[in-house]
């Protein structure tokens, strides 16, 4: 009798009728709970979930205002930000990002890489659609009717109806504070620069920071020829060779002091680097306290050690018929002067006075090695 039974379930086993239903009660489970993951709302983003996302935006300086947001409140969404006035169409309204893809479609492609519309792509699906373009160049309506008049969308270049000041205001809405605090009244605000003078946030044509071009140096370059030809003399600080760049010593966004230093003097600008030069000395130098500048040109020169001028005119500037050399020596004392002197031919002050930043050495204000 135990022989029918056995062969009748090999029989259903067979033919696939036995554990179907449990088969399908465990396939219904997971499909239930991958339909239940599928249809699950994502979680809310936090603050700190975009300052993993995004790049730093203050350059350096101090803590911005977006990082002070606590972790526990979610953020808002970029389709929350700001849509740029235009005082040139103030009764235009948003018409949406996919409207000016329809005209625009190269720059919507080079700009689809960009920070800037990843950033507003961060929100995810809360993103609204004037989020990526008219949050800077102002809503659309009157630009879309009218396209060919100047003035009634908010365009970055000098040949545009739009004041520089609203160009660098709509920036400035979004990045202010931190590096950029002293912008207004800065000397290169002053002039008339826009922010699209040195950046392009549209291409990137830069590693970081969406400069105009591929470097910090060249951005500079392009309007300081004369310092740039500066770092090709014989010694030079190692700009070229790529050890510095511009905005290792300058703030270009604007500072206190006239040359755009990051500090509040010349002095301590270089000892960030020549910290053997700051002191405290028991015996110090006039004019190395004063400035480094007096005997230093900071870019570069054709004298050694970035002098100014060579040693021993350099000192004579100030020890003059005092003591020793009682007689000015010029550079025609030279070996390859009218009237050569031995005692600057491959000689000169240094060869004694060694410690001329400042002496801790028991012979006083000699400065001597």
């Amino acid at each position: 009798m135990a022989l029918p039974v056995v062969a009748l379930l090999v029989l259903l086993a067979g033919q696939g009728l036995l554990g179907v239903p449990v088969l399908h009660a465990q396939q219904g489970e997971q499909a239930r709970a991958t339909q239940g993951t599928a249809g699950a709302l994502p979680k809310p983003m936090t603050a700190s979930d975009f300052l993993r996302m995004l790049p730093p935006t203050d350059m350096g300086g101090d803590t911005p205002l977006h990082r002070m947001a606590l972790d526990d409140i979610p953020a808002l969404p970029f389709a929350s930000a700001r849509v740029a006035s235009n005082p040139l169409a103030p009764h235009a309204i948003p018409i949406g990002a996919k409207s000016c893809a329809s005209c625009h479609a190269l720059e919507t492609l080079q700009a689809s890489h960009s920070l800037h519309v990843s950033a507003f792509m961060a929100g995810a699906h809360g993103v609204a659609p004037q989020g990526a373009c008219e949050a800077c160049h102002g809503p659309g309506s009157a630009h879309a009717q009218r396209p060919e008049a100047k003035g009634l969308i908010i365009a970055y270049t000098h040949g545009s109806a739009t004041p520089v000041d609203v160009q660098a205001g709509t920036c400035l809405g979004c990045h202010a504070n931190g590096a950029r605090q002293h912008w207004t009244g800065s000397v290169h605000e002053r002039r008339g620069l826009s922010c699209t003078d040195c950046h392009n946030p549209m291409v990137r044509l830069s590693s970081e920071g969406l400069l105009a071009r591929p470097t910090i140096n060249e951005v500079c370059a392009t309007c300081h020829r004369d310092v740039r030809a500066q770092f090709n003399r014989r010694s030079h600080m190692p700009l070229p060779e790529g050890q510095l760049s511009c905005v290792d010593c300058h703030n270009p966004h604007g500072t206190v002091t006239p040359p755009l230093l990051k500090t509040a003097t010349v002095n301590e600008t270089c000892f960030s680097c020549h910290a053997d030069k700051r002191g405290p000395f028991l015996f110090e130098h006039a004019p190395v306290r004063e400035s480094c500048l007096n005997c230093h040109t900071p870019h570069g020169s054709n004298h050694a050690d970035l002098l100014v001028t060579p040693v021993p005119m350099l000192c004579q500037q100030c020890h003059t018929n005092f003591q020793h050399p009682n007689d000015l020596l010029t550079r025609q004392n030279l070996r390859s002067g009218l009237v050569p002197d031995e005692r600057v031919m491959s000689r000169g002050c240094l060869n004694c006075h060694g410690n001329i930043h400042g002496s801790n050495h028991p012979a006083g204000p000699t400065l001597v090695k």
